[in-house]
């Protein structure tokens, strides 16, 4: 699949023939089953996958812009390549009534709790028992774990253009609190706490204040597991008398941070 896609996406073709279409369409499906991911793992390294990037680049050349159903009331104009995702019991997700919306080319993992209204963007991938909520948007190719809590409002953004850019990634057992915003290929560890409000961006400097450093970039920030960010300020190099914004991790997990952030398996 790799080396079609590939090569369909390096020719210069404007008129696709149905074989085209179906591997494309092949393509997507793999996508929305979670057999290809635009980043995976590897000894504990996150590494993009380019080619499926290209893949999803290759459907907005081939798609046109028609109209198409939302929800079975309304209409919406995009390409066709990329419907609305039509999800069905058999995916075992909970999909609460209110203006969701899941693009085909995303995957949703079992048990998965989607709360109104929120939206799910191609290439996207959530893992099994994670919850996001109202107004909260997973972007394009960004990755989620396992039983991650995204909270109202907050964003995971989405990445196709630069093409080398990296996704960001959220891995299991975090907890994002309302109103985040995680852009630029920052990667949060497993089980970090991002308390509301933090946004952090590959140009964002984030203080370590357990370890009294600030982190390394490389190309983005990587939070460390267990970590736990508020949002803070620091001094403004070239006038200290102003303050610039700043997330700073205040401390790493432990048993009162656990009682606060448990999820409620019940809703699962």
């Amino acid at each position: 699949m790799q080396k079609q896609i590939e090569a369909l996406f390096n020719s210069e073709k404007k008129d696709w023939s149905q074989a085209n279409l179906e591997l494309f369409f092949e393509f997507r499906e793999g996508l929305s089953r979670g057999k290809y991911r635009a980043a995976v793992r590897e000894n504990g390294v996150w590494k993009t996958q380019q080619w499926v990037k290209k893949g999803i680049l290759l459907g907005f050349r081939m798609g046109t812009i028609v109209e198409m159903p939302y929800s079975n009331s309304k209409i919406f104009l995009d390409k066709s390549t990329f419907p609305e995702r039509q999800l069905s019991l058999t995916d075992k997700v909970r999909i609460v009534p209110g203006g969701s919306s899941v693009r085909e080319g995303a995957y949703v993992g079992s048990s998965v709790i989607l709360m109104p209204p929120m939206y799910i963007n191609v290439g996207a991938y959530v893992d099994d028992g994670s919850m996001i909520d109202s107004h909260a948007l997973v972007g394009t190719c960004a990755q989620v774990g396992k039983h991650v809590h995204l909270s109202a409002g907050s964003m995971l953004g989405g990445v196709l253009e630069p093409m080398g850019a990296n996704p960001v990634i959220v891995e299991d057992n975090v907890f994002i609190g309302g109103n985040c915003g995680l852009y630029e290929g920052v990667i949060v560890r497993q089980s970090a706490i991002i308390a509301a409000g933090v946004v952090i961006t590959s140009g964002t400097p984030v203080y370590d204040a357990v370890n009294k450093c600030y982190l390394i970039k490389s190309p983005a920030f990587e939070i460390p597991a267990n970590a736990v960010v508020v949002s803070g300020s620091r001094p403004l190099k070239s006038n200290p008398e102003f303050s610039v914004y700043c997330p700073i991790i205040i401390k790493y997990r432990d048993e009162k941070t656990e009682t606060s952030v448990v999820l409620e398996e019940c809703l699962r």
